[in-house]
């Protein structure tokens, strides 16, 4: 996930508004924290794996052990892990999450960098190979980043897809992405998009609403295909956007009325996220550190 700060997108094809979700009007604050225990304690679809522990960084190299701790905790609470890279110990998550009985969406991080990405696609085409990759993702929002145009990106996915024929493959970026680039529409075997009301500056109680017109909107670009919400979640501190208020209130919010509405929409979703990392001020500002559902020393939060 990056940096956002962007305007509404606008579209008009579709109006996806299924449940309004709870009035939280009457709930006190205790009451509000063991309505999202219950919550979690039914279990998600997804989940992102968070990876660094306090000080640590992309391009330290992470041990088995402390993947497969972290697996331990999430598994309760969840069907399917998310990575988000396929070197220097991001491989651990695919296998250990398989050999823990969850499924897994495995990512590559593609960047401007061909040989970082020589490294991620061969790691991607081995997991695979040993039936640890339930669906791949080629790429997480490259085109937003600009770190690759979009040629380039569609041939990655062609290489992927012609290795490894029997998993199904996409690749995640923000909603709209699909709707401006059908072409990434016909290369995917599977639509994975993320949706962030916070990063649109949107307030908390209109944030499921436009969650789903995003999800909508993604739907309609899909041409049948499965959409899945491979990102979605709500800062639990740090500075506000515009009508988005990082609380620990709105995270709790914000994550029971997606799970109601992803359980009862039967929409496969992947929450953003599992820990807070610390090193994520540097990309996202303060809040960057507080996404998780576990604090930095994992622990639940609420």
């Amino acid at each position: 996930m990056s940096y956002r700060d962007e305007d509404y997108h606008a579209y008009e094809g579709v109006n996806f508004t299924e449940h309004s979700g709870i009035e939280f009007d009457e709930y006190s604050t205790k009451e509000l924290n063991a309505l999202w225990r219950a919550t979690l304690k039914k279990g998600m679809h997804g989940i992102c794996f968070s990876m660094y522990e306090d000080g640590q960084e992309p391009g330290d190299i992470i041990t088995e052990a402390q993947v497969e701790r972290r697996i331990e905790i999430l598994k309760p609470y969840t069907k399917w892990i998310r990575s988000f890279s396929c070197v220097e110990g991001n491989e651990h998550v695919a296998r250990l999450a398989h050999k823990h009985g969850l499924k897994t969406l495995v990512g590559v991080w593609l960047s401007d960098d061909k040989e970082d990405n020589e490294k991620e696609i061969e790691g991607l085409i081995q997991l695979a190979k040993e039936g640890v990759v339930d669906i791949a993702a080629v790429g997480n929002e490259v085109l937003y980043r600009n770190d690759l145009p979009l040629e380039e990106l569609l041939e990655y996915m062609r290489r992927v897809k012609e290795a490894i024929p029997n998993v199904p493959i996409g690749y995640v970026d923000a909603y709209y992405e699909f709707s401006l680039r059908p072409e990434l529409v016909e290369a995917s075997d599977v639509i994975l998009s993320n949706c962030y009301p916070y990063w649109e500056g949107c307030h908390i109680d209109g944030s499921l609403n436009h969650m789903q017109q995003m999800f909508g909107q993604a739907l309609d670009a899909a041409q049948g295909k499965k959409v899945i919400i491979t990102e979605t979640g709500w800062p639990s501190e740090g500075g506000s956007l515009r009508g988005a208020l990082s609380s620990k209130e709105n995270a709790m919010k914000y994550f029971i009325n997606a799970q109601v509405w992803a359980r009862k929409a039967n929409v496969e979703m992947f929450y953003f996220s599992s820990f807070d990392e610390s090193w994520k001020t540097g990309d996202e500002g303060d809040v960057g550190a507080y996404w998780g559902l576990w604090d930095k020393d994992e622990k639940l939060k609420f």
